[in-house]
């Protein structure tokens, strides 16, 4: 945990602070912070800061919060993503929010089950504190926006133009001829849309149908790969190639 996610609702008017859960335990146990220390902190989609510890009493530990002027900026990475297995899926909710998404939108495909869109995986009691994990683990502040889409027809063609309007879409496909630094480099965007299948890949008619609504294909070797490590490699290489053109 290297940042300490609070909720808005938890700060004081006075910016104090009273944590009594697995945070606080993480400070006195790991951090091994007593009074005076300060911690790292973060506002759930507000700003990071630092906590002095005021006080410690019966395992709770007082913070008094300072916050940065300025918000953590926005992922750049949105990710459109074919259902996966449940367990697999539960990996992936932290390692998302840690490699930074700012929309995951879970969808269906001719390869995914349908029985997968009824796991508890899918309810935000179970999604939302990993996604906080990955977060803390990230250093970062910005929750990603979850939406669940049973009919991928539907959403590519009467909702995805107002949830992504104006960026770079792009479908992974290991069969495609262009691989995906060369379609970044030539296609410069603030934002990017990421469209991973299944494990068993995308059928001709999806690929045809996001094609047909401004996805580019592109490739990251002939291999295919199970999707979480797929989505970790594609949005870790796109966050590569925004760091080399900032420099």
């Amino acid at each position: 945990m290297n940042l300490l996610i609070l909720e808005p609702g938890e700060i004081s008017q006075s910016g104090e602070v009273v944590l009594a859960d697995g945070r606080a335990a993480h400070v006195l146990t790991v951090l091994k912070a007593a009074p005076g220390h300060e911690v790292r902190i973060g506002v759930l989609d507000g700003p990071r800061g630092v906590g002095t510890v005021q006080a410690v009493d019966n395992g709770a530990v007082r913070l008094l919060c300072a916050f940065a002027p300025d918000l953590p900026p926005m992922p750049r990475v949105d990710l459109l993503l074919a259902l996966p297995r449940p367990k697999v899926m539960r990996r992936l909710w932290a390692q998302l929010a840690a490699l930074g998404v700012g929309r995951i939108m879970l969808t269906n495909a001719e390869r995914v089950e349908r029985h997968y869109f009824d796991t508890h995986v899918l309810s935000p009691d179970c999604y939302r504190p990993l996604l906080v994990e990955g977060l803390q683990q990230a250093k970062d502040t910005r929750l990603p926006h979850v939406s669940i889409h049973k009919e991928l027809k539907v959403l590519v063609e009467d909702e995805l133009d107002h949830v992504f309007d104006g960026g770079l879409r792009i479908v992974a496909d290991p069969g495609a001829s262009t691989p995906l630094p060369a379609l970044l480099s030539r296609h410069p965007a603030d934002r990017i849309l990421l469209a991973v299948g299944p494990e068993g890949g995308w059928n001709a008619f999806e690929l045809t149908l996001l094609q047909a609504h401004g996805f580019q294909a592109a490739a990251m070797g002939r291999r295919t790969l199970r999707t979480d490590t797929a989505c970790v490699a594609l949005i870790a290489l796109v966050n590569e190639m925004e760091r080399d053109g900032s420099e």
